[in-house]
């Protein structure tokens, strides 16, 4: 019977013992400034990358509302009824759009062979093709008969023309 008093005498030390004590969970917050610093530098680079990124994209909005206008047009290029008044419509949608972009005292003014000239000098990196900038030179001052003359081909490469040069015209700042 002696292995059944040991339990009794071990009860006295066993009442003296303390609950296992738990830590206190760790914080999630940053123990240090510098992190809290890290922190608000992360916050003001974000907030002025989105202004940025917001003044951009207003400032870019005329290309998205003129490419959708130019998809219409090109659409109509391939009814013979409906392509003279796309043609028609072309030279005044690059206009809207060099006005959206620049200066209206620099770009109103422009017709012809100077207009011709401003479209090349700010055409980006594909350029404006010889066989474009010949009929954006006076497309809109052709005759509707001459216009109809124009076949379906030279109708789509000046529409062609006229989406890479929406697409990749470099504006002033």
């Amino acid at each position: 019977m002696p292995a059944a008093q040991a339990p009794l005498a071990a009860a006295p030390a066993l009442e003296k013992l303390a609950d296992i004590v738990v830590p206190e969970p760790a914080s999630w917050l940053p123990q240090t400034w510098g992190w809290a610093a890290l922190a608000a530098v992360a916050l003001v680079l974000a907030a002025w990358e989105y202004t940025r990124w917001r003044r951009r994209r207003e400032a870019n909005r005329y290309r998205g509302l003129a490419l959708r206008e130019l998809a219409r047009l090109e659409a109509a290029l391939d009814d013979d009824a409906a392509r003279v008044r796309a043609l028609a419509a072309l030279p005044e949608l690059l206009k809207r759009v060099a006005l959206a972009a620049w200066p209206r005292a620099e770009v109103a003014p422009l017709s012809g062979a100077p207009w011709v000239a401003f479209l090349r000098e700010h055409a980006g990196r594909g350029g404006l093709p010889e066989a474009a900038a010949r009929l954006l030179d006076d497309l809109e001052y052709r005759p509707p008969e001459a216009l109809a003359r124009l076949g379906a081909e030279e109708a789509k490469a000046c529409a062609r023309a006229a989406r890479a040069w929406i697409e990749g015209h470099r504006a002033p700042a």
